[in-house]
């Protein structure tokens, strides 16, 4: 973890509730796809946690949806506003495990963070399938910047305007044929996703995959206990620091 200061250099509407962020400065604890940062603002005791979209240079990009007052205050930020952000935070996506042909499956504000791990995995010369879920047409993004890393992009919406009417394991099921020689999954997304796809992928599957998972957070590096969630094995891991990537075996539901 490390406390630095960044600088807002862009802040865009992507859809009409999902906002991009680009902050310039030290972002050199940022490690590994699947990390967040912690953003602190003005008039707000608690950080705001933001999962990492991309990371380059002196560059990180962030994708956030405004939820609550918080979220909604950062939709005004300009250019040129400073922030107080710890970075480094939590344990990512291990690209090391994915064998040739992962499937990548991301819902909502989950779809981020899959972004930065698509391009490890591309530079690393795998052959990846995405497969991202969203309510409506309207609602779509990134789904371009995937495909133009080299990865084979498919779409569920829940309203069937765009791609497969359903759910991203809707998505699965139908694509199941195709992706029998996948080797290996990474998802995030909301609980209820996660489940599913527990459920319908790993359990059904026979390949092993990591779950990113989206908790409430305190302090978000592991000192007030607030995120802890139970392993099978019977004790406890914490989303901020341990997490928020767990193996699909360790998930106790």
């Amino acid at each position: 973890m490390k406390q630095v200061k960044l600088t807002v250099k862009s802040n865009k509407m992507l859809t009409p509730t999902t906002y991009r962020m680009r902050l310039e400065g030290d972002v050199s604890a940022i490690t590994q796809p699947g990390q967040f940062i912690n953003l602190k603002l003005d008039g707000h005791f608690l950080r705001r946690p933001i999962s990492v979209c991309d990371v380059e240079s002196s560059h990180v990009t962030i994708i956030y949806k405004a939820l609550g007052q918080g979220t909604e205050e950062m939709t005004h930020l300009e250019s040129g506003t400073v922030l107080d952000v710890l970075t480094g935070l939590g344990t990512g996506f291990d690209s090391s495990r994915s064998g040739d042909a992962p499937v990548l499956i991301g819902g909502g504000v989950g779809i981020p963070p899959l972004y930065l791990l698509a391009k490890h995995l591309i530079r690393e010369k795998k052959k990846v399938t995405v497969i991202l879920g969203y309510n409506s047409e309207d609602e779509i993004y990134y789904a371009g910047e995937f495909a133009a890393l080299g990865c084979e992009v498919k779409i569920a919406t829940a309203d069937g305007s765009v791609g497969i009417k359903g759910f991203v394991t809707d998505a699965y099921k139908e694509l199941k044929r195709t992706l029998n020689d996948y080797t290996y999954f990474y998802t995030c997304g909301p609980t209820a996703m996660l489940k599913a796809i527990y459920r319908d992928v790993y359990t059904r599957g026979g390949v092993d995959g990591e779950f990113s998972f989206e908790e409430r957070m305190g302090c978000g590096y592991g000192a007030c206990m607030g995120c802890s969630v139970l392993l099978k094995t019977g004790g406890y891991k914490r989303i901020c620091k341990d997490g928020p990537v767990l193996r699909a075996e360790e998930i106790y539901w």
